[in-house]
């Protein structure tokens, strides 16, 4: 084996690792792929000499481009379009499988990727790197250019953001999937107080239409209004079937030969808590036709 490919092996058991850090950094499939790629090159060009650890020489370099790739983000945000979700990870209800399990880890609903969303890129790097990937604060400093001390606040205050904007959805996916059942059924037969029924009374929906017609509601509060444009979607979409949503009980609806939208659901204690709606066409265009089928 030559340089170049024994090069390209070590980078391979290495990759999964560093897409999860990736998408869990922002919240996109493709430019995740293009932080990964980034490191490729990089390593490429500087080989491995005077590199004692490949997996933390990576997955730094990898975390300082998703860095610049949120502040570049964040700069060219001029004002809040409402709701911006993260791309879905999409999986078969009765089949897990095993490269999204390595991508997702746990707990990265979308819920909580929303709530990364809103978080500066300093606190989400120090907040993803140390709490899930347990990389300690002084490397973390080291890519931010602060104290360690300056590092762990900034992991601190992310997590006070996430504990305050989530509370803990119910666990069990058998559950998570019967209230969605329910929730699914009421639509179909346009039972209005089932519907309400289901849902908390508090309940948010988040619907990401990318480029939406004026007047789109794109935030959604209180269980009525929810179950009202619950029951007027149903009529939209020719199928609904269920699906895993980035780990979570969700589903995707289609008009038979294009999918109209991905949705994922958080249940607590029993109730829908928080609907996220991705019906981007543009976005969606990529699950055409691959969506997962049971």
């Amino acid at each position: 084996m030559d340089e170049g490919d024994w090069l390209v092996e070590r980078f391979q058991t290495h990759r999964g690792h560093l897409r999860a850090v990736a998408y869990r950094m922002l919240g996109s499939l493709s430019e995740a792929d293009d932080a990964v790629q980034e490191a490729w090159l990089r390593l490429s060009r500087a080989g491995t000499g005077g590199v004692d650890d490949l997996g933390r020489w990576l997955t730094t370099v990898v975390a300082r481009v998703c860095l610049d790739m949120l502040r570049s983000r964040a700069a060219r945000r001029e004002e809040p379009l409402g709701a911006h979700l993260p791309d879905p990870i999409i999986g078969r209800p009765d089949a897990p499988d095993p490269e999204q399990e390595a991508l997702l880890g746990d707990a990265v609903g979308l819920a909580l990727l929303v709530v990364l969303e809103e978080l500066a890129p300093a606190e989400r790097l120090a907040l993803v790197l140390h709490d899930t990937f347990a990389v300690p604060f002084e490397e973390i400093a080291a890519i931010l250019g602060r104290s360690p001390a300056a590092a762990r606040q900034l992991a601190s205050r992310a997590r006070r953001r996430i504990r305050t904007s989530t509370a803990l959805p119910d666990a069990d996916l058998a559950r998570q999937r019967r209230v969605v059942d329910a929730f699914l059924a009421a639509a179909r037969n346009g039972d209005l107080d089932a519907l309400v029924a289901v849902l908390d009374p508090d309940v948010v929906v988040r619907a990401d239409w990318g480029k939406a017609p004026p007047g789109a509601s794109r935030i959604l509060r209180g269980a009525r209004a929810v179950a009202e444009q619950a029951l007027a979607f149903s009529q939209r979409a020719r199928s609904v079937r269920p699906a895993l949503v980035n780990g979570t009980a969700g589903v995707v609806a289609d008009t038979g030969g294009r999918v109209l939208a991905v949705m994922g659901f958080t249940v607590r204690r029993g109730k829908i808590a928080e609907i996220d709606i991705l019906a981007d066409p543009v976005r969606l265009r990529r699950f055409d036709p691959p969506v997962p089928r049971t």
